[in-house]
């Protein structure tokens, strides 16, 4: 299992807590591979870039109008946290039902 997001963020620390058997990796330091980033392209859409983020706020208009695969590859903070792999399933975020489904 491998948990994506960012050491200083308050909710992927909850995560890494409650998983410690997960791997983390520091989107802003390692980056999200490819094919997980495509994976979860494909199962989570535009949820995946977080719009409340102060990385969002702070881009311009047309930052904002590029393809999310372009804002994420360009900003790695944008993405919403945590995004959980574990084997073949993919979770986003830390909420309850994420919990569950992850038997914490």
């Amino acid at each position: 299992m491998e948990i994506y997001g960012l050491k200083t963020c308050d909710t992927c620390r909850k995560a890494i807590k409650a998983l410690p058997q997960a791997r983390f990796v520091d989107v802003r330091a390692e980056g999200v591979p490819d094919d997980v980033m495509q994976a979860a392209r494909a199962a989570f859409g535009d949820a995946l870039v977080n719009t409340r983020s102060t990385t969002w706020r702070g881009l311009s208009e047309i930052e904002r109008g590029a393809a999310p695969e372009a804002l994420l590859a360009d900003h790695p903070t944008l993405m919403k946290r945590p995004l959980i792999v574990d084997g073949a399933a993919m979770h986003l975020g830390w909420t309850k039902s994420v919990q569950d489904a992850l038997g914490v």
